[in-house]
């Protein structure tokens, strides 16, 4: 069986999140394997993903899974598991996928890129708790809930430096939230190519810092869009691999635009 791993939300291989990605017969195996192919894999998630039957709301069975557990939304290995569709031929155009969290589309660009629809993040603001500023390493000036498909504490910080020098307790902050914090400023220069930066950290389902967050960005792009005016926006996740996120706010929808490079194609022997 194939496997590979993509990089995605990056253009250059080493940089943005890599996904594992499988694209099986047609029905998914056991949970047992399909959560031992992904603790084997190691990375944030793996996507599997089989064709559906034509004529149907979906083309092709998506879901994802951490070295320890299913989750509900993954925008990154989404992003890899339809850039794997395009780039060996397997699907041509727009590619509907049945997932935990409703059909998602992902739609190929000209310039190359992948644009994900994806479902808006409730926030509703909340009191900052008690000890986080602690966990996290630095008071944050605002908070939100963002829902449970998402299932994070966002906090907002005051600038770009303080998001970029965080170096949080990672066991601390899973008190917070189903799955994790997600920290974020406005960017210092908007003429750096960002209007926002954000770091992530997911202890809950095994992740201490995800490199590059699509889901997060459902719910950055109304937080931000709101603040700054514009529906269209780029964000920044500062993690050591970095990645770019364009949001799209588009009411209940959010869409995410970025690129993809497969780095890895192999064998799984399993």
């Amino acid at each position: 069986m194939r496997i590979r791993i993509v990089d995605a939300f990056t253009d250059r291989p080493f940089a943005g999140n890599p996904a594992g990605v499988l694209l099986l017969d047609d029905v998914f195996p056991d949970d047992d394997w399909l959560q031992n192919v992904a603790m084997e894999v190691n990375h944030a998630e793996t996507a599997f993903t089989h064709r559906l039957p034509e004529g149907g709301e979906a083309d092709w069975a998506l879901r994802w899974f951490t070295p320890v557990t299913e989750v509900a939304m993954c925008g990154h290995a989404t992003l890899a598991t339809a850039h794997v569709l395009h780039t060996t031929g397997a699907h041509e155009g727009p590619v509907r996928f049945a997932t935990r969290s409703g059909v998602l589309i992902a739609t190929p660009g000209a310039d190359g890129s992948l644009t994900l629809d994806f479902p808006t993040a409730p926030l509703t603001p909340v009191d900052v708790p008690a000890g986080v500023a602690e966990a996290l390493g630095s008071a944050p000036v605002a908070a939100f809930d963002t829902g449970p498909d998402v299932g994070d504490l966002l906090v907002e910080l005051a600038d770009e430096k303080t998001v970029l020098t965080l170096s949080p307790d990672h066991r601390a902050l899973g008190a917070y939230s189903a799955r994790g914090v997600i920290a974020t400023a406005r960017a210092d220069d908007p003429s750096r190519g960002y209007d926002f930066v954000s770091r992530c950290f997911f202890p809950n389902v095994g992740i201490d810092e995800d490199p590059v967050t699509g889901s997060a960005h459902t719910a950055l792009a109304p937080h931000w869009s709101a603040r700054l005016g514009r529906d269209d926006l780029t964000g920044l996740q500062a993690s050591r691999r970095t990645g770019l996120v364009r949001t799209g706010l588009r009411g209940e929808r959010t869409l995410l635009t970025g690129f993809a490079v497969t780095v890895v194609d192999g064998e799984l022997r399993a």
